[in-house]
């Protein structure tokens, strides 16, 4: 069978598999940025409670991907869920560190001159601090959102589908060609979603250039 003729027959099931390991790696990022985000913002009032959240996501980040997904799976069974949490977590640490970063390296003299202002916490958080941290903030959802997509492959472990159940079709029958029908679209979903996210992390860098320097 030529490769042409195996994208026929096989269409539908890629073009299936596809769409479930983007909602699966969609709805883990989703939760990451949720999750993630208002932590950061909590580190940042307490250093105490900073070095706390760290320690615990730096050991959800050395729980091997297999390990995690079987912790996992005893309380959430089979299927979605099990997968999306596991990558959830695997996402929060780049979304965390790089929102607590990029708040904290704020330029003390903007918040000083918020302040000033007669600006509320909540306003100067808002209007002034997640503004100038975004470029910083979109590099962390970009590496959260590579992570992730990347990683969705093992999702098929525990059920729930994905290129990574064509992978496994494809090594248990030692057929090439589904392990490609797999591996393929699964690269150029990492690659896709990494350009896209750039662009908008570089249109957010040159508002925040632009505004420095008006500023200036």
């Amino acid at each position: 069978m030529n490769a042409i003729e195996f994208l026929t027959r096989y269409w539908g099931q890629i073009v299936e598999l596809t769409g479930e390991h983007l909602y699966m790696s969609a709805s883990a990022i989703l939760i990451s940025i949720a999750v993630g985000i208002p932590l950061a913002v909590w580190m940042t009032r307490n250093r105490k409670i900073a070095v706390a959240i760290q320690s615990v996501i730096n050991i959800i980040q050395t729980i091997p991907s297999i390990s995690l997904l079987l912790i996992i799976m005893i309380f959430l069974g089979l299927g979605y869920s099990t997968a999306i949490v596991a990558l959830a977590l695997y996402s929060l640490l780049p979304i965390v560190q790089n929102t607590y970063a990029g708040l904290e390296n704020v330029d003390k003299s903007m918040i000083e001159a918020g302040a000033g202002m007669g600006m509320t916490p909540l306003q100067l958080l808002t209007q002034v601090k997640f503004p100038l941290a975004m470029p910083i903030i979109l590099a962390g959802i970009r590496i959260a959102a590579v992570v992730a997509v990347g990683s969705a492959t093992i999702a098929t472990f525990v059920g729930a589908g994905g290129l990574g159940e064509m992978i496994m079709r494809g090594i248990s029958t030692t057929d090439d060609q589904k392990i490609l029908a797999g591996a393929i679209p699964a690269a150029i979903l990492v690659i896709a979603v990494d350009m896209l996210i750039g662009k908008v992390e570089k249109k957010a860098t040159f508002r925040v250039q632009a505004k420095s320097v008006k500023e200036q």
